[in-house]
């Protein structure tokens, strides 16, 4: 028997953010192999959605983890260029509560859904070079702390509080530094990006050379999240990216200490030779 069933019944996973990317991916998954029961919650009703509360309200916090195994705390304001009065109740207090809720109903799992941007100003600091293939430059999980925003700076925190509750409460926390996640009708996806007609786009190719690198599929999203939900780890802290042609993220750290194995690549060459057979 797998971590992810008890008996003949899967695991229920309270899956915050529902209405979001990757709240879909991850309802549509499990609904399809049955892998996990997926009970979305969002402040607002949708197709994934089952509980509509704020996260804002520590005892719907409470109530929303009744029955639950574990939770994939996805809700979050999520553009980068947020402002102090944007992350404060989304990605501050409502993160708190998700652990503390979680601490108070005994939930004993949780994946948070960190990003990139809690080191983003090595990035910034770094591109474009750091796009190209011949540059080495590498973080990995023991790099410095370095937000390159506010957005970035709510994502440390949710890292710090992850480990509060790993070391004083028990719980097993999963930091995910998720890198560039795009729905299959995004200008960005890999399979629209790459289109022909945006060969001599030079808009288009400097997007083609941070995809290269910061990529990460569909099906590797949930993968990952997956390995997280059936790991006995204590704590994972880690960056999400497909297997791409350049990676300034590591994903070494969760190969080994998950059992990550993506499937899936960006396109090496920015300009693909189109004389060639498919």
């Amino acid at each position: 028997m797998t971590a992810s069933t008890q008996g003949s019944t899967p695991r229920r996973i309270l899956v915050t953010g529902a209405n979001g990317l990757i709240g879909g991916l991850l309802t549509d998954a499990w609904r399809e192999s049955d892998r996990y029961r997926a009970v979305g919650l969002a402040r607002q009703p949708g197709p994934d959605v089952e509980i509509v509360t704020d996260l804002t309200d520590l005892d719907a916090a409470v109530n929303a983890m009744e029955g639950i195994d574990a939770v994939v705390h996805l809700a979050a304001t999520s553009a980068v260029g947020s402002t102090w009065e944007q992350v404060l109740p989304s990605n501050l207090i409502a993160t708190y509560n998700v652990f503390e809720a979680a601490r108070r109903a005994g939930v004993g799992q949780v994946v948070f859904a960190s990003s990139n941007h809690a080191i983003g100003t090595y990035e910034t600091e770094n591109a474009p070079a750091l796009y190209e293939l011949d540059d080495d430059r590498i973080w990995d999980h023991t790099a410095e702390n370095r937000p390159d925003s506010l957005y970035g700076v709510s994502k440390v925190y949710g890292e710090a509080m992850a480990r509060y509750y790993v070391d004083h409460h028990g719980l097993r926390a999963f930091c995910l530094r998720i890198g560039g996640v795009r729905a299959p009708d995004d200008p960005s996806h890999p399979a629209l990006l790459w289109k022909p007609e945006f060969d001599n786009d030079p808009g288009k190719l400097a997007t083609r050379k941070r995809t290269r690198a910061v990529w990460l599929s569909e099906r590797d999203c949930v993968q990952l999240i997956e390995r997280c939900l059936e790991s006995d780890r204590d704590w994972v802290l880690c960056y999400g990216i497909s297997d791409n042609p350049r990676r300034f993220w590591d994903i070494e750290h969760a190969k080994d200490v998950l059992g990550y194995a993506p499937q899936d690549a960006a396109p090496k060459d920015i300009v693909p030779d189109r004389s060639m057979p498919s």
